[in-house]
């Protein structure tokens, strides 16, 4: 049985009630809900999230920035959104590897969590687990998604700023971002930037920006080399120029309503249960004259 967590104990800024609420709200039981219902939204702590395809240095990029708001005394959360597998429902934790020299940082709270099948890029607690962790006194929160490709937009509803990190090898298939990375990225970073074809990327990548509708934000392409912490300073300024001048009420009423869906959406989703879904298939698709569509007509009334 795990312990309730109320307010004042999270607001204590002891990573041990936070891990404890964390469990809580993820599991969706009625103590997450009832420490839900009574936090604040006043105080305001930038999420950003850090995106992009797999292997174009994510978790890297995530740990080298770490480094620097450390330097700057700053206490930074992070959320890290591991895959699961969908066969055996289990999450694959590799990618914290990368970020072990701050786990122990008293600084610095790392959490894992797992997408639990959703196809977003994003865990389906994410909206209330970092509710959470902005009370806890975290002066930016990261989170960091899979990255799984088209369906990774699921990031902008949820951050403050976006970040969408790429690589040079990715220049023959900058045509193709049009229709997905490309309008949800509010910096660009292109990483592994010591690699040969790093300097063309950037300028394509910039001149299919200035195809886009005008505003007063001018989406940046950084380079960075995550390993060598170089391009670090320059990505963290951009970044804190983004959230400064989105701090506005249109963005955070967007934000809020896409939040509010999301978590409207997953509420009516929470009576379907994939593993108990798989197993009622595996009793009916393999009988004669089986049809998917009235077999969720009958077991699930859609």
């Amino acid at each position: 049985m795990i312990r309730s967590v109320d307010i004042q104990q999270l607001q204590s800024g002891d990573f041990r009630f936070l891990a404890r609420a964390i469990t809580l709200v993820e599991n969706d039981m009625p103590e997450g809900r009832h420490l839900l219902e009574s936090l604040s939204f006043d105080k305001h702590v930038p999420l950003l999230g850090i995106t992009g395809p797999p292997g174009a240095g994510k978790s890297s990029l995530v740990n080298a920035l770490i480094g620097h708001l450390l330097k700057e005394g700053k206490k930074i959360g992070v959320i890290a959104v591991d895959p699961t597998s969908p066969f055996n429902f289990g999450s694959l934790l590799g990618d914290r590897i990368r970020m072990s020299e701050h786990f122990n940082n008293p600084n610095v709270y790392i959490r894992s969590l797992a997408t639990r099948g959703s196809l977003g890029g994003l865990s389906a607690r994410i909206f209330e687990v970092s509710d959470v962790m902005k009370h806890v006194g975290f002066d930016v929160i990261l989170i960091e998604t899979v990255g799984v490709g088209q369906s990774e937009v699921e990031i902008a509803g949820l951050a403050d700023t976006t970040a969408v990190v790429l690589v040079p090898e990715a220049g023959d298939e900058v045509q193709t971002l049009k229709s997905g990375l490309m309008e949800i990225a509010d910096v660009f970073v292109v990483n592994k930037s010591d690699r040969e074809g790093a300097d063309i990327f950037v300028k394509n990548l910039s001149a299919l920006l200035h195809g886009r509708p005008q505003s007063e934000w001018e989406v940046p392409v950084l380079k960075t080399v995550a390993t060598n912490q170089i391009g670090i300073e320059t990505f963290w300024k951009a970044i804190d120029q983004h959230n400064q001048l989105n701090a506005g009420n249109e963005r955070k009423l967007h934000l809020l309503s896409e939040k509010a869906f999301q978590l409207i959406l997953s509420n009516r989703m929470r009576a379907i249960d994939r593993k108990e879904l798989m197993e009622n298939l595996k009793a009916q698709a393999n009988k004669t004259g089986f049809n998917l569509y009235q077999f969720l007509r009958e077991m699930y009334k859609i």
